[in-house]
């Protein structure tokens, strides 16, 4: 599920054994993770959600999001918000599970806008440097500093925003692939 996250050495790695999914009424949210192996789901989101068989696809994103909350690092707590979930989005598009032409390549005002903007972003770094995001996480256990980019890509971010930026800048949209 998040295999796009994880390198392949298990020190490396989260030690989890399980993880627990709770479906709550809630509203406001789709879903969270919190602690370091709990995801509450909205059973209001998944009862009013449209078409069963879209919800099917829906929920598969929605845990694929939330399993990467779950094994990814986050600098202990020091990693922006905006990039943790731009990261978890990225596993989302790296495993097909993006809506179809749901936002444009170099859409977006800043690199760490969060969630599709960011995992587009990072997905542009990942063909720089491959496995970028996975080298990425790895840096993020401890700590977190944006010169992580320009450490793992030879550029500061700003540059490789500008870079990004200017690759779609001109080109036409035919949907995300992952």
């Amino acid at each position: 599920m998040v295999q796009s996250l994880q390198t392949k050495h298990p020190a490396d790695q989260k030690p989890l054994d399980n993880v627990t999914v709770f479906i709550k009424d809630f509203v406001g949210v789709e879903a969270v993770t919190w602690g370091s192996d709990k995801i509450n789901v909205s059973a209001v989101f998944l009862r009013d959600y449209p078409g069963p068989m879209d919800l099917k696809w829906e929920f598969t994103s929605l845990m694929h999001h939330e399993m990467t909350h779950v094994f990814q690092w986050n600098g202990e707590g020091k990693t922006p918000a905006p990039l943790v979930e731009g990261i978890a989005d990225y596993t989302v598009l790296k495993a097909n599970y993006f809506p179809p032409g749901f936002t444009k390549p170099g859409s977006g005002d800043k690199w760490d806008e969060g969630y599709v903007h960011t995992a587009l972003f990072l997905q542009y770094c990942d063909e720089l440097v491959p496995d970028f995001v996975a080298k990425l996480n790895k840096m993020m256990r401890k700590t977190y500093d944006v010169s992580f980019f320009q450490n793992l890509t030879g550029k500061p971010v700003e540059e490789l925003w500008k870079d990004y930026k200017a690759k779609y800048a001109n080109q036409p949209f035919e949907g995300i692939q992952g």
